[in-house]
């Protein structure tokens, strides 16, 4: 002990440290994070259902998709360098409202519909394993959850550099269509809208599944050198670059299959890949093998991540703050995630999913919308090392129409998918009760 320093402050020392993640991510690193885990499984699979809706236009419903994304996107940038934290979208609503309740409603949206849907990319990773190998999908899916949970655990950077492998692969693989279509574009209208524009915006809505994931970018900022810099320059470079490959992947596979036929594919990447130079479905098939683990690896990170940071805040029970002495990472959980993912493993309409999805992300980017606005006013004087452009006086104008496009979208999600959406947020209060009740978290 160091002489004259009273032993209670040291203690007191001590106790005020709170653990921290290993910071090892640079630019690239991130915005590999934030190209694979918008890439992965959402084109691979979206993209026929998006088709049969939005027809030969199915190209501008990825365009209305990366506007939302995109607007949202300045928003997370702003907040992200404000207060660079994991919990990232749970620490806004904290700072900006002062309220534990809404702000634990969103981080348990994150959360469920997070995990959930690495849940159903896993079992699309064991449909093309089964085909490739005969081994059962359920087989194959719990394989992979396991494997990336066990390569979360081992470490931030490592997990890095297999995202990076793999996401070259999935991006090569989007780039193959392309030039495999290459003689067919111009073939088609691409503006034909089998239901007009209404079907247009509701593939819109379907296909913006195929975007999530941008946002959790920011969950990694204690992770990243220089997050005030680097998360940013992320979040607009990967959003750039996914929406790119979607139009021109988008237009391809109406101008080489009918929009009509692609509607009832299974693979729909795959066969468009046939169809324009036979014999190369094996080849996209494995590439999409690499697509779905991609996601079903940063969906897990970054799930972990948000409930180590809400554990990290007392709301979540303080165990799951606990991180591996020698790895640097929230083993505890990542231990929960995987369970929770392991148990969702079954089968489910993939439309169904991604709109559920869509539908807690929309719900997501009007808190951090909201949130943005809010602290505009309520802390115009804080360090904003990147700031949203296009403002009147302190009032920021295109997170609030950010606002108003998100909540126009809502009508156009059907009624089923609205009670799903309701049922997890009950669940979600339901918890905060039992957890707040027993003071497990801090009320």
């Amino acid at each position: 002990m160091p002489d004259g320093v009273p032993k209670g402050e040291i203690k007191k020392e001590m106790f005020k440290k709170k653990p921290k993640l290993k910071r090892a991510l640079g630019l690239l690193h991130v915005t590999a994070y934030g190209v694979g885990i918008i890439l992965g499984a959402g084109i691979y699979a979206i993209i026929g259902k998006g088709a049969g809706v939005a027809g030969n236009a199915l190209w501008l419903a990825f365009v209305i998709g990366a506007f939302i994304a995109g607007l949202t996107g300045l928003s997370y940038a702003e907040l992200g360098t404000m207060f660079p934290k994991e919990a990232a979208e749970y620490v806004y609503m904290r700072k900006a409202f002062k309220k534990r309740y809404p702000a634990f409603l969103i981080g348990w949206l994150i959360l469920i519909i997070g995990t959930v849907a690495a849940a159903t990319v896993s079992l699309g990773f064991g449909g093309y394993l089964e085909a490739l190998t005969g081994i059962p999908i359920i087989a194959g899916a719990i394989l992979l959850v396991l494997g990336c949970s066990l390569l979360n655990f081992w470490g931030i950077k490592e997990s890095a550099t297999f995202n990076i492998i793999f996401t070259i692969i999935e991006s090569v693989g989007l780039i193959l269509i392309i030039i495999f279509a290459a003689n067919y574009f111009g073939s088609v209208d691409y503006l034909e809208m089998p239901t007009g524009l209404g079907g247009v915006f509701t593939a819109a809505v379907l296909v913006f599944f195929a975007f999530v994931g941008f946002e959790d970018i920011v969950n990694l900022a204690e992770e990243t050198k220089k997050p005030k810099e680097v998360i940013p320059k992320a979040l607009v470079l990967s959003i750039i670059i996914t929406t790119v490959l979607y139009i021109l992947v988008s237009m391809a596979a109406v101008s080489v299959v009918p929009w009509n036929v692609l509607a009832e594919s299974t693979a729909p990447v795959a066969d468009v890949a046939e169809a324009a130079v036979p014999g190369t479905s094996l080849l996209l098939s494995v590439i999409a093998l690499f697509a779905t683990a991609n996601t079903v690896l940063i969906l897990m990170i970054v799930e972990s991540r948000m409930a180590w940071g809400m554990a990290r805040e007392r709301s979540l029970p303080k165990l799951l703050s606990k991180l591996h002495p020698k790895r640097k990472t929230p083993w505890v959980a990542i231990i929960l995630i995987a369970i929770i993912a392991l148990s969702a493993i079954v089968s489910g309409n993939i439309r169904t999913i991604a709109e559920v999805t869509d539908l807690g992300v929309f719900i997501i980017f009007i808190s951090v919308n909201s949130s943005l606005i809010w602290l505009r006013y309520k802390s115009p004087n804080r360090k904003r090392p990147f700031k949203v452009p296009l403002n009147i006086g302190w009032f920021p104008v295109l997170p609030a129409i950010a606002i108003a496009i998100t909540v126009g979208m809502f009508s156009f999600f059907n009624l089923h998918v609205a009670l799903i959406g309701l049922g997890i947020i009950i669940a979600g209060t339901i918890v905060y009760y039992i957890l707040t009740k027993n003071h497990w978290v801090k009320p």
